[in-house]
């Protein structure tokens, strides 16, 4: 298992784009690894089809994206044609790769694993896990979520802002967050830097126990 904060693993795979180094791969860059249970399966391909129309959104985040499942390269190639089809994209070629884990060595070291889905063979497949890996290969964020549940990408793109904003001022984001809306100044910062800190201003909120911890600001 690899946790919060932690290295991302390295490994060699075979994908949809020829046989990759995953950290040469990554680079220095944001990245989303997300793994779904299946080919050729409905949920999977809705979710695949909306990355596909995000695409454009995820680029201008400079996030990679990769995809994973136990199937091989050859499925994944004939089903990619479906998931184009459902994105209504015409370009032939699916614009990030997916992962072929059909040892199922990927799934079992990352913690992907579902315990309540298995193929035909009785073999287990992978739930649908999302791993957001920032510069310095560093995990940023992991959800895991069942075969039965599809994921919600746009709430992917709001983490990903979040994140990428937080990694670079001291701030955190509150509930329900959007990018443009107010963010909280972290309890670490002391009233007199951030007054030097957020020039824009910040706001406290007044709650019964007198601490004055529940401080807004304006986006930086």
């Amino acid at each position: 298992m690899v946790n919060l904060g932690d290295i991302f693993p390295n490994f060699d795979a075979d994908t949809t784009s020829g046989r990759i180094n995953f950290h040469e791969w990554l680079g220095n860059d944001w990245a989303i690894l997300f793994s779904h249970p299946a080919d050729y399966t409905p949920v999977c391909t809705t979710e695949l089809g909306r990355v596909v129309k995000l695409i454009p959104e995820f680029k201008k985040r400079n996030v990679k994206l990769i995809a994973l499942s136990c199937d091989d390269v050859n499925s994944h190639n004939g089903w990619a044609k479906d998931v184009l089809r459902f994105a209504g994209d015409n370009s032939g070629t699916l614009p990030y790769p997916i992962i072929a884990d059909t040892d199922r060595s990927l799934a079992v070291q990352l913690g992907m694993v579902d315990p309540d889905e298995r193929d035909a063979a009785g073999m287990p497949l992978t739930c649908r896990a999302v791993f957001i890996i920032g510069p310095g290969k560093k995990l940023k964020l992991s959800l895991l979520y069942p075969a039965t549940t599809g994921r919600n990408f746009d709430e992917i793109l709001r983490v990903v802002d979040s994140l990428q904003l937080t990694a670079t001022h001291k701030v955190a984001t509150p509930v329900d967050w959007r990018p443009g809306q107010k963010c909280m100044v972290v309890p670490s910062v002391s009233k007199e830097d951030a007054a030097q800190l957020f020039p824009k201003g910040v706001e406290t909120v007044e709650v019964p126990s007198g601490k004055g911890y529940l401080r807004f600001t304006p986006a930086p």
